[in-house]
């Protein structure tokens, strides 16, 4: 039976509720939702939806060195923005941080995210076994 382990660096936000940052079943990693907190401080960044993409895709990113993935391991993704409007500034980001073969991903308008973000992204990682 395979167990679950739960993932956390201080190199990201720490959870802001009883969750993980990240859980960890195999070979595959399930990423919380991050939105765009300073782990320095747990502060929300503010400023333009890049500005806050940024730290988005930082957060995500400390989450999988710490399990040592990286963005190429990310099969799914999942992005929800407070204003669909955001949809090529937000997109234009993220073409920064992934290559081809891209994740699947759905992007979601929604009416609030936590601490007033204007996006919160969550994503699933795979690693075949023995890669590092």
């Amino acid at each position: 039976m395979t167990k679950k382990y739960p993932l956390e660096t201080k190199d990201a936000p720490l959870a802001i509720g009883p969750y993980s940052q990240a859980v960890r079943v195999g070979e595959w990693l399930y990423v919380s939702g991050q939105i765009p907190l300073d782990p320095t401080n747990g502060q929300l960044v503010t400023g333009e939806i890049e500005t806050q993409m940024e730290q988005v895709l930082r957060n995500i990113q400390a989450i999988l060195t710490a399990a040592e993935m990286g963005f190429a391991d990310v099969v799914k993704s999942t992005l929800y923005l407070v204003d669909l409007e955001d949809f090529a500034p937000a997109n234009a980001v993220y073409g920064r941080y992934f290559a081809a073969p891209y994740p699947a991903r759905a992007t979601l308008g929604v009416a609030a995210l936590p601490k007033g973000a204007r996006v919160e992204m969550e994503v699933v990682a795979w690693r075949a076994a023995g890669a590092g």
